[in-house]
């Protein structure tokens, strides 16, 4: 599986972004989804993830009511909705696809089998 995120950038605090995530060479509808962010001199952090399109997603407590997953099967696609971005959001979002993973895994940065390359978000103050 290859993942290709796209979509980051530099915005202003309170400003919103949107990250997708490509998806090629796997059965997608197999897949669990995330999104994790790594900050400069920090470790890669779970941000979101999604198992199938339309259900409960888990969220980090950092981004709930802010950020939103979401899926698109038909197009091989993952996408991440921020909204009131905040300074302390500036990280590279990596997105990642993990093997019929259980809810309980989702969170777990080693569960995920397939990473994407990374794209920088920079928020201003």
């Amino acid at each position: 599986v290859q993942l290709q995120a796209s979509g980051g950038g530099l915005v202003q605090a309170g400003g919103s972004l949107r990250l997708s995530c490509a998806a090629s060479g796997g059965t997608f509808s197999n897949y669990a989804m995330a999104w994790f962010r790594q900050a400069p001199g920090k470790d890669r952090a779970f941000i979101a993830a999604i198992r199938r399109p339309n259900t409960v997603a888990p969220y980090a407590d950092s981004v709930k009511g802010r950020f939103t997953i979401s899926r698109d099967n038909a197009k091989n696609m993952v996408y991440l909705q921020m909204n009131s971005l905040r300074p302390e959001d500036t990280a590279v979002y990596y997105c990642a696809a993990g093997y019929q993973l259980i809810t309980s895994s989702l969170r777990t940065l080693r569960s995920y089998d397939y990473w994407g390359q990374g794209t920088q978000v920079t928020v201003s103050s």
